[in-house]
């Protein structure tokens, strides 16, 4: 049952992906497609925020599925970690790739991690909305979703350097039980980021992606629960 959840969340992360690729091909077809393409976010905006912060985030993805890969020999989880390894790089590649296009740099000096989705960012009364369920993960909360970084972990749901090197230090079922854990709590974060995007981003290609993530990581959330079950553990209060 556990190997037919994972490969249902990876199906599904890869319909999201195909599915944005090919509305971005028809929206090319369209009239005014031309004038639309060249409209360039600020950088103090939603779209270039989120980009920069996705980014951060997917990376750290990234480097715990690499980490995993090389702690268990279990095929289920490996393919899970390759999969999502995969995934969140081309995405960040995406994301990084739309940063040069609009010429923005990369690091913003100055502003804060999630400080896009903030009242008080200049995103008006919807900046709470992609916090929701954040409350008690990490140093996340506070009314307008206000994060205070921590042992390296610069936004919701990122392992710290203590965790990651609890991770390079485990093996077998230790090494599964608290990847799959670190990633629920990632992906949660990732979740409420991508739901903030859909809200407040104004680039279609990037609500899209950012609607696509929402989707293919909670199916996966769904499926790691399951392989955490199967492991005689669960997600982390």
């Amino acid at each position: 049952m556990a190997g037919s959840a994972v490969a249902l969340a990876l199906f599904v992360a890869g319909v999201a992906t195909v599915a944005s690729a090919r509305d971005d091909t028809a929206d090319a077809k369209q009239p005014g497609a031309a004038a639309a393409a060249v409209r360039v976010p600020g950088p103090d905006s939603a779209d270039a925020g989120f980009a920069r912060d996705m980014a951060v985030h997917h990376q750290q993805a990234v480097e715990m599925s690499f980490i995993v890969r090389d702690r268990t020999q279990d095929e289920e989880v490996r393919r899970f970690a390759y999969d999502i390894a995969n995934t969140q790089a081309n995405q960040r590649g995406m994301l990084l790739g739309w940063l040069d296009l609009w010429e923005l740099p990369k690091v913003a000096a100055g502003q804060e991690p999630m400080g896009w989705m903030t009242p008080h960012g200049g995103h008006g009364t919807h900046g709470d909305h992609g916090m929701d369920g954040m409350d008690g993960m990490g140093d996340a909360g506070g009314s307008h979703g206000a994060f205070t970084s921590h042992d390296g972990a610069l936004m919701p749901g990122m392992a710290t350097r203590t965790e990651l090197d609890r991770l390079r230090k485990a093996s077998g079922k230790q090494a599964e039980i608290l990847f799959l854990q670190l990633m629920t709590d990632h992906h949660k974060g990732g979740v409420a980021m991508a739901h903030g995007c859909a809200e407040l981003c104004t680039v279609k290609a990037g609500q899209r992606l950012a609607r696509g993530m929402v989707e293919a990581q909670q199916s996966e959330l769904d499926a790691m629960a399951q392989m955490l079950a199967a492991r005689g553990a669960k997600p982390r209060s």
